[in-house]
C-alpha cells in the first residue's frame, strides 16, 4: 500500500525538477497522476506514524501552484489583455482575500487562511492557465494521460467490487479522518457516510478520497473524451484507448451511486450532442433513460435500489434531506449576514472545527462566509465561463476546440454536484478544471489578437 505516497512524492520530485529546469507544463502530470491519490497518500502516511511529514505532504500541491505561478510572472514579456473572466477572478480573490485580512468571523487568521484557500485558491491556479502560451502546450499528450488515469483507477474499481472490499479499509482512511480531521467513522463500513446509500449499497472510490470526488471526477474524464476525440468537423471518433476509458466511465458512474454526477453524465452527453447536432445521440439517450426507467420498476426484483430510486426521486431519503435542510441553514445564514459570517463558517474547515453553518452546496458556502457578494462573483465567473465556451465552439479548431469541448463539458456536468458538495476542496477536480478554464481564455484572447492582426493587415493592403 505504501505505493501510494512513493508515486504521489516522486511525481512531486519529479515535476518540481522539470519545472526549474524550464519545462513548466511538468506540473500537470503531478495534477493528474498526484492529487487523485492525494488523501490515500494522507492516510497511509498517517497510519505508519510519519505524521511529521504530513504538512510537508499537505503543502506540496499549493507549493506545485505557487513556483509556476511565480515563473509564469517572472518569465511574462508581453502585456496581457485582460478578459471579463479576468477581472472576475481577480476581484473574486482580492474580495475574499479581505476576509483574511480583516478580523471577521470567530476564528483566527490561520482558520481562515486555510479556509480562504479552500474558497479562493482557484484564483491562482486559473492565473497559472491564463498565463500559459497556448502553442506551448501539448494539450493531447495530458488529456491522454487523464485517460489513462481513469483506467487505472477503474481497474482499482474492479478488484474493490470482485472483492466487495474498500481500498480505504487499508489504507488506514478511518484513523487518519477521525485523528486528523475530526471526522467521526459512520455507517455499516466504519469509514464515512459516503462510501454506503442509506439502503446499505457499498459505494466504492478506488484510489480518491471518497466515491463522491470519483464519480464527480468520472466526470471529468468523460468530457476529455468528448473534447480529444472530437474533429474539427464534429465527428465523435473514440479509438481503442478511448473506448476501453469510455467503458470505465460508466462502470464508475454506476458503481460510486451518485445521483447527482449520474443525472449529470447522461447531461452532459444529451447537451454534447444538442451543441454538435448529433440528434441520433440525443435520441439515444431518451431512449437509455426510457430503458433504465422500465428496468428499474418492471425487471429488477431488488426492492432496496427500487426504494432507493423512489426516494432520491420525492427527496425523501435521509441524505437528500440533509442536504436541504443544509441549504435551508445556509440560505438563512446569508439572509442574517449578507456581508457573511466570515472564512472559516461553512464548508470543510468548520465541519472539521464543529461550527459548521449550512453546506453541501458550493454556493451558498462562498455565500455563507463571504457574504452575496463573492457569492454573486462565484455565479458570474461560472457562468460566464458556460457561455463563453458554447459561443466559441464552432469558431475555433484544433487543440483551442479540444479544451473549449472539455471545459464546457465540464462546467455543464459539475452543475448540479456544485448544489450537493464542496467541489473546490476536491483538488485534483478544480485544479484541473480551473488551470483549463484559464488556459481558454488564454486561447481566445490569442484568436482575437491573431483576428485583429489580419484584419489590420487587410486594411493596410
Amino acid at each position: 500500500m505504501f505505493i501510494f505516497p512513493i508515486i504521489y512524492l516522486s511525481l512531486f520530485v519529479i515535476a518540481v525538477s522539470e519545472i526549474l529546469k524550464g519545462n513548466k507544463q511538468a506540473f500537470l502530470l503531478f495534477l493528474i497522476f498526484g492529487l487523485p491519490i492525494y488523501v490515500t497518500t494522507l492516510s497511509l502516511v498517517y497510519s505508519t506514524g510519519f505524521t511529521d511529514s504530513m504538512t510537508f505532504v499537505q503543502s506540496t500541491k499549493e507549493f506545485i501552484i505557487l513556483l509556476v505561478f511565480i515563473i509564469c510572472i517572472w518569465n511574462l514579456k508581453v502585456k496581457v489583455n485582460l478578459h471579463l473572466i479576468d477581472y472576475l477572478v481577480i476581484i473574486f480573490f482580492f474580495y475574499t482575500l479581505m476576509y483574511v485580512l480583516l478580523p471577521i468571523g470567530e476564528h483566527d487568521v490561520i482558520n481562515r487562511m486555510v479556509a480562504f484557500k479552500s474558497t479562493s485558491f482557484f484564483g491562482i491556479v486559473y492565473s497559472v492557465g491564463r498565463l500559459f502560451n497556448p502553442r506551448e502546450i501539448y494539450i493531447n499528450k495530458y488529456f491522454h494521460y487523464i485517460l489513462l488515469l481513469t483506467i487505472a483507477a477503474g481497474l482499482v474499481l474492479l478488484v474493490e467490487i470482485i472483492t466487495d472490499q474498500h481500498l480505504q479499509h487499508y489504507t488506514g482512511y478511518a484513523d487518519y479522518n477521525v485523528n486528523f480531521l475530526n471526522f467521526e467513522a459512520s455507517g455499516n463500513e466504519g469509514l464515512t457516510f459516503t462510501f454506503e446509500t442509506e439502503n446499505g449499497f457499498k459505494r466504492f472510490a478506488s484510489f480518491f478520497a471518497n466515491p463522491l470526488e470519483y464519480a464527480a471526477a468520472t466526470l471529468l474524464s468523460l468530457a476529455v473524451i468528448a473534447g480529444l476525440y472530437t474533429r474539427d468537423d464534429h465527428k465523435f471518433i473514440p479509438d481503442g484507448f478511448g473506448r476501453t476509458a469510455l467503458v470505465f466511465t460508466i462502470v464508475a458512474i454506476i458503481f460510486t451511486i451518485s445521483r447527482a454526477a449520474f443525472v449529470s453524465y447522461f447531461f452532459m452527453i444529451y447537451m454534447y450532442a444538442l451543441r454538435t447536432n448529433k440528434k441520433i445521440i440525443i435520441y439515444g439517450v431518451n431512449a437509455a433513460i426510457l430503458a433504465a426507467i422500465l428496468f428499474i420498476f418492471f425487471v429488477t426484483k431488488n426492492e432496496d435500489m427500487v426504494r432507493f430510486v423512489m426516494n432520491t426521486i420525492k427527496f425523501t431519503d435521509s441524505s437528500s434531506v440533509g442536504h436541504l435542510l443544509d441549504w435551508l441553514e445556509g440560505i438563512a445564514a446569508i439572509s442574517e449576514e449578507p456581508l457573511g459570517m466570515g472564512l472559516g463558517a461553512s464548508g470543510r474547515i468548520a465541519v472539521t472545527l464543529g461550527t459548521n453553518t449550512g453546506g453541501h452546496n458550493q454556493f451558498l458556502i462562498v455565500g455563507v462566509q463571504t457574504g452575496i457578494i463573492a457569492m454573486g462573483l462565484y455565479i458570474a465567473i461560472y457562468i460566464g465561463l458556460v457561455t463563453t465556451t458554447w459561443r466559441w465552439l464552432y469558431r475555433l479548431k484544433g487543440k483551442a476546440k479540444k479544451v473549449c469541448i472539455t471545459l464546457l463539458l465540464i462546467k455543464i456536468g459539475m452543475f448540479i454536484p456544485l448544489f450537493t458538495s464542496e467541489i473546490e476542496t476536491s483538488a485534483y477536480i478544480s485544479y484541473i478544471t480551473w488551470f483549463l478554464s484559464g488556459l481558454f481564455i488564454s486561447i481566445i484572447a490569442h484568436e482575437k489578437k491573431v483576428s485583429e492582426s489580419a484584419k489590420q493587415k487587410n486594411i493596410s493592403i
